[in-house]
């Protein structure tokens, strides 16, 4: 799984005086569209590549080359990189190179989640996709409308994805089917509760961007690399959970 700090609140400003009501909600209405619209790219970005991985075939030299072999590992391990340098440079890269490193990050996700076309039936695919699609709106939805503070499910939801974490480390030496049920169960409900926290936070931030139109830019593309983190795990853990492998 892929995650980076959820807790570091935005560096820039204190925040900023709120202009009318209508012109301030008009911002955060833009603002988070903007973060959906990103995020909604960069699925498609990970989908089509995914797709083009499987349209290949298994029997094609390249994905021989990305899963057979020791180039695996980085076809594995490169969107962490990503995410790890996203995270700790995006501060110090303009909006145009952070935009473009987050549609490279999920490219290289799709690369990543290439091999599950031909692990899971299609239409298991499909299922969970459509599963996520409408978990995730809801409870977004929910995380944006709600007047309920959500700030004390964080710290929990994060304990719990750190247990996660460590748990699918020990289970890839372990190997219990039983093990895995359970991480899976616990990884939908995880990320559906870090869907409605992260959006809540996010509207929360807008604040301390809403002054300058280049920080409310790059914001909403850590906004949508966040909620596009939450999206991609929750579908592999439904997809986990519920999916129907080939024979």
């Amino acid at each position: 799984m892929s995650d980076f700090d959820r807790n570091a609140s935005l560096p820039w400003g204190t925040g900023v005086a709120r202009a009318g009501t209508v012109e301030y909600d008009q911002g955060l209405r833009s603002y988070m569209l903007g973060i959906y619209n990103l995020m909604t790219l960069a699925v498609g970005v990970t989908s089509l590549v995914a797709m083009g991985i499987f349209m290949l075939g298994k029997g094609s030299p390249v994905v021989q080359a990305l899963y057979m072999s020791p180039l695996k590992w980085v076809v594995m391990l490169a969107p962490l990189g990503f995410v790890f340098f996203l995270s700790l440079r995006f501060e110090r890269m303009s909006y145009s190179t952070l935009l473009t490193t987050f549609l490279a990050f999920s490219a290289t996700m799709g690369l990543s989640m290439g091999s599950i076309g031909f692990v899971f039936k299609a239409g298991s695919i499909v299922q969970a996709l459509f599963a996520t699609t409408a978990a995730f709106g809801a409870l977004s939805l929910y995380g944006y409308t709600t007047k309920r503070s959500l700030s004390g499910m964080g710290s929990f939801l994060m304990m719990g994805l750190f247990g996660l974490i460590i748990a699918s480390l020990i289970n890839m030496f372990v190997g219990s089917g039983v093990m895995s049920f359970v991480i899976s169960l616990l990884g939908v409900l995880i990320f559906a509760g870090l869907t409605a926290w992260d959006t809540q936070r996010l509207k929360e931030e807008y604040d301390t961007v809403a002054g300058s139109a280049e920080l409310a830019a790059k914001a909403s593309v850590m906004g949508a690399l966040t909620l596009y983190l939450n999206f991609v795990n929750m579908f592999q853990f439904i997809l986990a959970l519920t999916g129907q492998r080939e024979d």
